[in-house]
């Protein structure tokens, strides 16, 4: 039966997702490879080298300055056609793409020949072997419909390419808080350098001033076409201003008010008269009615006349002849009143006729007057333009031989004495850098990509179980040198670790000391038969009696590390055919007996399962101390699950950076399905030096003077 005293175990646990970075953990892992990232980064190294100082061509960058004249200075204070730059940074943006413009980089290039240069023309440089066009045009033509021929290039096109690539080796700049603008060029000569940087500036400020000289040319022509114009127009308006002054008779706004100030009189004259003539008639009337009456007394005050009233006074004394006078002097005053009257209205009649005529004139004269005042007019503003025109006309004919850049060559280019690239420390620095970080991210991706086990404490955190022992990968080439080497070298760190496992399974249950022990693992090749053969050695140098017997019927690999010519084993004990005592073998190497395999035609789980076997280990608890039984791994066949039904202990054999996390979590599983637990596990084949290349080795060398090679 298996053992029920095991100290309790975690679950299992596959590889969880971990928003949490263990940094300890991640600069552990770095250290141990860094072996690795070191060996990137020279290789890194070693190719920033070939490159900077073999491969790549050395470039020279050279640079001339110009400043922008914001505060423009003129000869004479005349306004300009086009005015200076106002220095913004609107402007300033702008004047480094006027700069960049394809016109002046087609000048510089026609200037200076670089259509010829084959660093900037592709079209003369030697073809190379191959080249990345050359693999593209062969695809093109590869594929269906690419039946177009390739033209040759123009020479428009291979201007426009030229100009191109120095538009890619150009650059324009503006240092910041100031008008300053630096352009820098950069070829494979450093005199070709310093010659297009000092063209592309001279251009520059050629090209402000042809701007200036263009736009003052043609405001010249405009303003001359439209300086005749506007005589024309001045001389016509003069003209006609003349002819109708000549044919009007106003003289002068003058006499136009002196006219008004005549009417106004004529109309106050006859408004008078008017006046007069209704005090007379009302008189008049007032007289004949009191004279009509014989009442002389009102005659005399209406008459209000001082010989009428003179007579009046003689009536009054009584004087008869007074009478008489006093009527002729009525009747006279009444015919004199009624030839004022008359005289009066003739005069009104003449007045009304003046005053008609003098409004004509007015009204005639004020129509004339304005006309005139609008020709004035018309002739005083054709004259003002024509005068503006004309001055600014020869304003802008001064202008034409005193025009001035708006910009001035700060600084010439120098011809550089070094290469502005490659910058070889920076190239070696940025390498080594590189490739540290790609080697660091090697070891980290493989790290995270790892699925197998290589440390007893990754094993035990993923499946819950003791690590028993760690066994390291004996040096031998064939199986049958195996025992020899256990027998001759007990020292050893296989043989040490051996015993250290044997150690931690008789410790593993004190009050029961485990009798039969079976060792399995998840698939084969993780060297159970290897460390149940070195088990039962151990435990025979111990001077205990042990069987090791062969449970993996299947394969039979016993034969291939002990030399037994017996032809019977456990199905023949199993079956009767043979006496257990027949069966066993003792080698002396091993120090122990030995229970063969046989292959059967009957379901080896079968067996395993019939009680014939359950009787046998009844019998073999009798004889022997220890019974070591090398089982198949669990996830191939079922054997070493009907097996674990009937021992004391589970040794679980691991191999060391092979089988997967999955692996041994599914084997462990399918143990526990049918009830068993495992007593611990053993992480074996231990590769020292993988151990060391992965980083382990710290860990295990101070252990190393201990044991024999």
């Amino acid at each position: 039966m298996t053992s029920l005293s095991h100290p309790p175990r975690a679950a299992h646990k596959l590889p969880e997702n971990d928003d949490e970075i263990n940094l300890g953990q991640l600069l552990g892992t770095l250290w141990r490879g860094k072996l690795r990232i070191l060996l990137a980064g020279l290789f890194a190294l070693c190719l920033g080298v070939w490159y900077a100082f073999f491969l790549a061509t050395p470039v020279y960058t050279a640079g001339a300055a110009v400043a922008l004249e914001s505060r423009e200075q003129q000869v004479m204070d005349i306004e300009s056609v086009v005015t200076g730059l106002s220095g913004d940074q609107a402007t300033v943006n702008t004047e480094v793409e006027v700069i960049r413009s394809r016109e002046l980089i087609k000048r510089v290039v026609l200037d200076l020949g670089l259509i010829n240069d084959p660093e900037f023309n592709a079209t003369l440089r030697e073809p190379p072997l191959i080249s990345v066009g050359q693999v593209v045009g062969l695809i093109r033509d590869l594929m269906p419909g690419s039946g177009v021929e390739a033209r040759a290039p123009s020479e428009q096109s291979t201007l426009d390419a030229v100009v191109d690539a120095v538009l890619e080796r150009l650059q324009v700049s503006n240092i910041r808080q100031s008008y300053v603008f630096l352009i820098r060029i950069t070829t494979e000569d450093p005199v070709k350098s310093a010659q297009i940087a000092d063209r592309l500036a001279e251009l520059y400020i050629d090209d402000q001033v042809r701007v200036k000289l263009e736009k003052t040319e043609q405001a010249t022509t405009w303003l001359g076409e439209r300086v005749a114009e506007l005589q024309i127009e001045l001389e016509q308006a003069e003209e006609t201003l003349k002819s109708f002054s000549t044919n009007t008779d106003l003289v002068s706004p003058e006499g136009l008010v002196a006219l008004n100030r005549q009417l106004k009189e004529l109309r106050e004259r006859r408004d008078m008269l008017q006046q007069q003539n209704r005090v007379l008639s009302s008189r008049q009337t007032a007289l004949e009615a009191a004279d009509e009456n014989g009442s002389r007394e009102q005659v005399a005050v209406l008459a209000q006349d001082d010989v009428l009233t003179g007579i009046l006074e003689q009536l009054d004394r009584g004087d008869s002849a007074a009478e008489q006078r006093f009527d002729n002097r009525a009747n006279l005053i009444l015919a004199q009143m009624a030839d004022t009257i008359t005289r009066n209205e003739r005069q009104v009649l003449a007045l009304e006729v003046s005053i008609t005529e003098v409004t004509e004139r007015i009204d005639r004269q004020s129509d004339e007057l304005v006309q005139l005042q609008q020709l004035q007019r018309e002739s005083e503003a054709s004259r003002l333009i024509y005068e503006a025109f004309l001055a600014r006309l020869k304003e802008t004919s001064i202008q034409q031989g005193i025009q001035q850049a708006d910009s001035r060559i700060l600084s010439e280019a120098v011809v550089p004495l070094q290469p502005s690239a490659p910058r070889k420390m920076s190239i070696l620095a940025i390498s080594m850098m590189l490739g540290l970080m790609a080697g660091a991210a090697y070891v980290l991706a493989r790290e995270m990509a790892q699925n197998t086990f290589r440390v007893a404490e990754d094993l035990e955190a993923r499946t819950g179980y003791a690590v028993l022992g760690q066994i390291p990968a004996i040096p031998i080439r064939k199986r049958s040198g195996m025992l020899k080497y256990v027998a001759e070298k007990p020292n050893s760190a296989a043989s040490e670790s051996v015993r250290n496992l044997r150690t931690s399974v008789l410790l593993a249950n004190l009050d029961r000391q485990p009798q039969i022990i079976m060792l399995t693992s998840s698939v084969p090749g993780e060297g159970k038969t290897t460390l149940s053969i070195s088990l039962a050695h151990n435990f025979a140098s111990m001077g205990e009696k042990v069987l090791l017997i062969e449970g993996d019927i299947r394969r039979l690999v016993f034969r291939e590390y002990f030399e037994i010519k017996s032809k019977d084993g456990l199905l023949a004990v199993l079956s009767g055919t043979a006496k257990l005592e027949d069966a066993v073998s003792f080698n002396e190497q091993l120090g122990a007996d030995v229970l063969m395999g046989e292959k059967s035609s009957v379901n080896a789980a079968d067996v395993f399962s019939s009680k014939r076997f359950a009787d046998l280990l009844k019998e073999l608890r009798q004889k022997y101390d220890r019974i070591i039984i090398d089982t198949p791994p669990v996830l191939a066949v079922p054997d070493a699950r009907v097996i674990g039904q009937s021992v004391d202990t589970i040794i679980y054999a691991v191999k060391w950076d092979s089988t997967t996390h999955r692996q041994v979590i599914e084997g462990i599983k399918s143990l526990e399905s049918v009830n068993l637990r495992i007593t611990g596990l053993t992480l074996g084949q231990i590769d020292k030096r993988g151990m060391k290349r992965y980083g382990y080795g710290a860990d295990y060398g101070n252990y190393q003077g201990y044991y024999e090679n």
